[in-house]
């Protein structure tokens, strides 16, 4: 595993931070995010969208039948329609990202090499 890349928060290390930063039990913050998660898909089935302020829109989107190709033994074959959940990212966490209006974020330094001649 690359020792340099800083690993990203896991469920407890996110409970853990809400718990601290808000004062509450673990048992509350896992009710709160159950909730925003049967909140969302309550949401999504009712009007096709739920937005998070600031951080992301999901919407429901149709996707049309379409060509497509096994990788394995390259035959042509149909990939059904299907209903799918796709993620809008707010405007100010793109532009962590860089572009035209913002400073980029700067990516993790490569992994050093290790020397082979030792």
């Amino acid at each position: 595993m690359d020792e340099s890349k800083p690993k990203p928060l896991s469920k407890a290390d996110l409970f853990a931070h809400f718990e601290r930063r808000l004062g509450l039990k673990r048992a509350q913050v896992k009710e709160i995010f159950e909730e925003l998660a049967a909140l969302s898909e309550k949401e999504l089935k009712r009007s096709g969208q739920f937005v998070l302020p600031g951080m992301v829109t999901l919407v429901v989107r149709e996707r049309q039948r379409r060509q497509g190709r096994n990788p394995s033994t390259g035959e042509t074959i149909t990939i059904p329609a299907r209903t799918v959940v796709k993620a809008r990212i707010a405007r100010p966490l793109k532009l962590l990202a860089g572009g035209p209006e913002g400073d980029p974020i700067p990516p993790p330094p490569p992994p050093e090499k290790k020397s082979s001649a030792g």
